[in-house]
C-alpha cells in the first residue's frame, strides 16, 4: 500500500492524474483516426495545465503537436503527458519529437510504447535531445482504448474482433420465433444509441444472416458523431440468401457493403454484386477473418446472431465480448445466445456500465489476455 505521505507517491498520483486527462482527451478523436490511433495529451507547468491537445482526425496535427501549440512558449519547461510514445517518423505530419524538443520540455511521460516499425524511437530520440522520458502510467487503459491498434501492430492476421449482444435475463437474444409477443428490441434506446457509439469507431460490422433475415437491419452509424469513414456492413452468409429487397442490398451503393459466403450459387452471387454488394468466398470462420483483415479491416463489430457468435467463440476469435443484458425474460423456445459452442469459455470482466435499467458487461476473453 502506497503512503499518501511519501513524495513519491504524491508524484505517481498525480502523473496518474494528468494522464488520465490525456487519455479523456484521446477519446475526443473516436471515429476519427484510424488507421492513427487516438491519442491526447496535456502540457504541465509548475503543477498547472498549459496545454491540452488531441489527435482530431486522421491526416492532421498529432495530440503533443496540437497540445504545444495550445501551450505556447509556457510549454518551455514543463512536463507533457501523453497518451503513446511520441512518433519519430515523416508521414502525413513532421515527427512529434521534433516539436518536442523545438519546444524545449523538460520531461515526457508516455503511458505506452509506440509498436509501429517505423514511428517507434522516439523515446531515444528525446533522451539524447536531454529531455527526460517515462513509461507506464496508465499504461492497461491506454493500452484498452486503443486494442485494435495494438493488436494490428503485434502482426494480426485477422480484425480485432468485439462481440456485441443484447441479451435477456435468461440468456436469450430473441424470443420464440412463433411467438408473436417477442419485442423487436431487447434494450432500451440509451443502450442501443451506445451501440452506434461503437459502430463508429469499428472498420467493419458484421451479423450472420439469421439476423438479416429476422431484423432486415441498416448497420449504420445513426446517432452519436459520424465517423470519418462508414464501417463496412459485412453479412456472413454461406448461401448468399441476403435478400435483393433488404435494406442492406438497397443501399449498398451508398455504403459498403459486403456478403462473405462459402460456396454460394453464382447467380445468387451476381445478382448481389449487380445490385453493388461485394461478395467474396472463404470455406470458414477463420479464413473469412483473414480475408477481411487483407481487405484493411483492423476492427470488426459482430452484433449476432446466436450461431455467427457461436462459431467466433467456437474458433477463440473473439476479443471483446460485451453484453447488454436487459432485465426482460423471453422463455421458452426462445433463441439463445451463443449455438454450437461445445467447450467452455472463461471471461474476465473489465468494465460495467448502466443504460437505463439495462446493465453492460464488458469481457476479455482470458486465452487472448494471458
Amino acid at each position: 500500500m502506497t503512503d499518501p505521505k511519501d513524495p513519491a507517491s504524491t508524484h505517481e498520483r498525480k502523473d496518474r492524474a494528468w494522464m488520465r486527462r490525456a487519455l479523456a482527451l484521446a477519446e475526443r478523436g473516436w471515429g476519427q483516426t484510424a488507421p492513427n490511433p487516438m491519442v491526447g495529451a496535456v502540457v504541465v507547468r509548475d503543477g498547472v495545465a498549459v496545454g491540452r491537445g488531441f489527435h482530431a482526425k486522421f491526416g492532421e496535427a498529432h495530440a503533443e503537436v496540437a497540445a504545444l501549440a495550445d501551450a505556447g512558449d509556457r510549454a518551455r519547461g514543463a512536463d507533457v503527458f501523453v497518451t503513446l510514445e511520441p512518433c519519430n517518423h515523416q508521414g502525413n505530419t513532421p515527427p512529434c519529437v521534433d516539436a518536442l524538443i523545438r519546444a524545449g520540455v523538460k520531461r515526457v511521460v508516455a503511458a505506452v510504447r509506440d509498436p509501429g516499425r517505423e514511428s517507434a524511437g522516439g523515446a531515444e530520440r528525446l533522451r539524447a535531445a536531454g529531455i527526460e522520458v517515462e513509461f507506464g502510467v496508465e499504461a492497461a487503459a491506454a493500452r484498452e482504448l486503443n486494442a485494435p491498434f495494438f493488436f494490428a501492430a503485434g502482426g494480426a492476421t485477422r480484425p480485432w474482433v468485439t462481440l456485441k449482444l443484447a441479451v435477456s435475463l435468461d440468456g436469450a437474444i430473441a424470443g420464440a420465433p412463433a411467438s408473436a409477443a417477442s419485442p423487436r428490441w431487447i434494450t432500451g434506446e440509451a443502450a442501443r444509441k451506445y451501440v452506434h457509439r461503437l459502430r463508429a469507431q469499428s472498420d467493419a460490422v458484421a451479423v450472420g444472416i439469421g439476423t438479416v433475415l429476422a431484423d432486415d437491419p441498416l448497420l449504420t452509424v445513426r446517432h452519436g458523431r459520424r465517423p470519418r469513414v462508414a464501417p463496412l456492413r459485412v453479412v456472413f452468409d454461406r448461401a448468399a440468401r441476403l435478400p435483393l429487397t433488404s435494406r442492406l442490398v438497397t443501399t449498398a451503393r451508398r455504403v459498403p457493403t459486403l456478403v462473405m459466403t462459402d460456396q454460394a450459387d453464382a447467380g445468387a452471387a451476381r445478382a448481389l454484386e449487380a445490385k453493388g454488394v461485394l461478395v467474396e468466398r472463404a470455406p470458414d470462420i477463420v479464413p473469412k477473418l483473414e480475408l477481411l483483415h487483407r481487405r484493411g479491416v483492423r476492427s470488426l463489430l459482430v452484433e449476432g446472431g446466436s450461431i455467427l457468435a457461436g462459431a467466433l467463440l467456437a474458433a477463440k476469435a473473439v476479443d471483446r465480448l460485451i453484453i447488454f443484458q436487459a432485465p426482460v425474460v423471453l422463455g421458452t423456445g426462445s433463441i439463445p445466445a451463443f449455438a454450437g459452442v461445445e467447450a467452455m469459455a472463461r471471461f474476465t470482466v473489465i468494465a460495467r456500465r448502466e443504460f437505463g435499467e439495462d446493465l453492460m458487461t464488458v469481457f476479455a476473453t482470458k486465452a487472448n489476455d494471458e
